[in-house]
């Protein structure tokens, strides 16, 4: 099944067609003493949850970039711009300035998962320990969200790396899935103390 966002070759092309304040809006939150960027660009009703998931795992330590569908319907086929050509200019500024980005999206899944890609392996090892720990299924490997083409806004940061966190409907939609933000901040907390100085 096509939808029209499979057309957009990028931003600028969804923005011809789609209006900021009716269809869509964008939540920018920079924090200047932080080099973490947490950001949901599929959020609102495009991936229901992960807005509010991004937001909570940044709380006031990190900076945060959101991207919310609020039509009425559809927001998915007429809203999703895929990870490699989400290039909203807002977005790609405050990740460019960011050491470690961490974007937030939802799968489809009956079984309460977290599927990680992107370049940034020392982080996304990280996550999957707190996650762990916390006794959620967390997988690096075995599905279809590998996130490591270079292009993907995951990728984007000032290191071209990144880590990209699927989270399956099942789990969204689960009261577990508190503990998902609670791991992913332990780990970029840890990620940071352990890093060597300047």
């Amino acid at each position: 099944m096509t939808h029209p966002a499979d057309n957009y070759r990028g931003f600028s092309d969804l923005a011809h067609v789609q209006v900021e304040g009716i269809d869509y809006r964008i939540e920018v939150r920079p924090h200047l003493d932080s080099a973490v960027v947490i950001i949901a660009p599929h959020g609102g009703d495009i991936e229901p949850g992960t807005s509010d998931i991004a937001r909570s795992i940044a709380g006031e330590d990190f900076s945060l970039y959101v991207f919310e569908g609020i039509r009425s319907s559809e927001n998915y086929g007429h809203l999703h711009l895929t990870s490699h050509r989400f290039d909203e200019p807002q977005c790609l500024d405050l990740v460019s300035k960011s050491d470690h980005v961490v974007a937030v999206h939802g799968c489809l899944g009956e079984e309460r998962q977290v599927l990680i890609g992107g370049l940034d392996t020392p982080l996304k090892n990280r996550i999957v320990e707190e996650l762990h720990a916390l006794g959620i299924d967390a997988r690096l490997e075995g599905h279809d969200f590998a996130a490591v083409n270079a292009m993907n806004i995951c990728n984007r940061g000032r290191r071209g790396v990144g880590a990209q966190i699927e989270i399956t409907r099942a789990l969204r939609r689960h009261q577990q899935c508190q503990l998902v933000s609670v791991a992913i901040r332990t780990a970029l907390f840890d990620l940071q103390r352990s890093a060597p100085a300047e």
